[in-house]
């Protein structure tokens, strides 16, 4: 797995554990008495007071990924081996390599909610942690690790990663507009405590292969606000120097001393619902605003810069110290070494706006059984590179008051889908919900799933 390792140590070459945009459990938006569906529809309020069990109130946790496992994971003669293998042709291994590979990880802890009725509507009140990940691999990198130095060009484009950590303290209010029948509205205001952000973008690598030196032509920008951190650099000295070829500093890593809030921000949900006839039509704007980022260390190529390094030199025979393969992971290994990143010094400040998700749905109540709804649901994220959206067909039924469940079919930027969500909710004492947007399939023995798609949404909270 070292080769797999390196590739995704590339992804995210200066990353930060955490990342970007809240998620919600999309399967429980249909759901009757899903205590969250607020969160992605702030005109959604509940039948009871609630308050949540500490961490486990709604307990959101999903990975994404346009590139599976079966497409770099291979079985030959019986054993498991990389695309890099051998015995795995050219041609097999790169048929199922995209030209923009994604990976994300999102994950959300609701520390504290409640919610209660009051002022002509219903109230929530939470307080949540969010942490994730997205990445963007250029298919141009799998063709580097499989066919070597057999092309002498490669043009790298695009290497992202972007990650943000916060907490968030949120306060909605919904209610029903009397003077037109079947339309509720609501609304939430949202205070964000930033801990930490990392924005890398490896935007080129124009990299001239040779047995020698290489002469690459690169430009990447990284933005790190996180306190106590700095940049550590080290200087390269050439091996045999000369025009074109003299030392020069370079970022080499990052130290951290201390640990703090770097951030804060602002954010609004806005949302309505109309009910007509069988039908119910829905329309959320939801995590409108920006976050204002501290101090940031900033390293860049301060434009496209070539350089031309003897640092890295190949060998045809496999079994040499500097074969293909052994300065490939040395490469990965000191990747910064390549980007020759120079320290920028520090940023007073940074402000980006939030991930933005536009919910769009209806909902069908079946009059001949009114406790069988369907409903089509499109969710689009507007987040410049890390833009996604899907579309999310359901069944949803309450056979019985404390009783709801939900199956559903999505399809969107991260491929196909099969979700599912049970929900028992008694009208006052106990709710428990459990359900995934992306049903695990097959699993690897490390128990990663293979389509590199999971999630899971788990709550038990005390309506009253």
């Amino acid at each position: 797995m070292k080769r797999i390792i390196s590739i995704m140590t590339i992804a995210a070459a200066a990353a930060v554990p955490a990342m970007v945009s809240a998620q919600n459990t999309y399967s429980g938006y249909f759901l009757d008495n899903y205590t969250y569906g607020y969160e992605m529809n702030p005109s959604f309020g509940n039948n009871s007071n609630y308050v949540s069990m500490p961490a486990l109130g709604n307990l959101n946790m999903s990975m994404h990924g346009t590139l599976p496992l079966t497409s770099v994971l291979y079985n030959v003669d019986g054993k498991t081996v990389l695309f890099t293998n051998p015995g795995v042709s050219v041609d097999e291994a790169m048929k199922n390599i995209k030209d923009n590979n994604r990976l994300a990880t999102y994950n959300k802890i609701e520390i504290m909610s409640g919610g209660f009725k009051a002022w002509g509507g219903y109230n929530t009140i939470n307080i949540s942690a969010v942490a994730n990940v997205d990445a963007s691999l250029p298919g141009s990198i799998f063709h580097l690790a499989k066919e070597g130095i057999t092309n002498r060009t490669y043009d790298i484009k695009d290497l992202r990663a972007r990650g943000e950590a916060y907490g968030q303290i949120a306060l909605n209010h919904s209610r029903d507009i009397k003077q037109v029948p079947g339309l509720r509205i609501g609304a939430t205001i949202k205070f964000l405590l930033g801990v930490g952000s990392i924005d890398a973008k490896f935007n080129r690598a124009e990299l001239e292969l040779g047995t020698d030196n290489w002469i690459a032509r690169t430009n990447a920008d990284i933005y790190a606000s996180v306190k106590g951190l700095t940049y550590k650099t080290k200087t390269y000295e050439p091996k045999q120097p000369g025009p074109g070829n003299e030392p020069y500093d370079y970022v080499s890593g990052a130290d951290m001393d201390g640990f703090g809030l770097n951030g804060f921000g602002m954010g609004f949900d806005l949302g309505a619902q109309y009910k007509w006839r069988d039908f119910n039509f829905s329309l959320a704007v939801v995590d409108l605003g920006f976050m204002n980022w501290g101090k940031t260390q900033w390293a860049s190529t301060d434009g496209t810069r070539e350089v031309q390094t003897d640092a890295f030199t190949f060998n045809f025979d496999d079994k040499a110290d500097n074969s293909f393969d052994n300065e490939l992971d040395r490469l990965t290994d000191n990747l910064s070494k390549l980007y020759n990143l120079k320290d920028m010094g520090e940023k007073s400040g940074l402000t980006r706006s939030l991930r933005t998700t536009i919910n769009v749905g209806v909902e069908y109540e079946l009059p001949y059984y009114r406790k069988l709804k369907f409903g089509l649901l499109n969710s689009t994220c507007i987040a410049g590179s890390y833009t996604w959206t899907q579309f999310r067909l359901s069944a949803n039924v309450a056979p019985v008051k404390i009783f709801s469940a939900t199956a559903n079919v999505a399809y969107g930027t991260y491929g196909f889908d099969f979700g599912w969500m049970l929900n028992l909710h008694t009208q006052k004492g106990f709710n428990l919900f459990v359900g995934m947007d992306h049903t695990l399939g097959k699993l690897a023995k490390q128990g990663i799933p293979l389509s590199s798609n999971a999630s899971l949404n788990f709550g038990i909270n005390f309506p009253f």
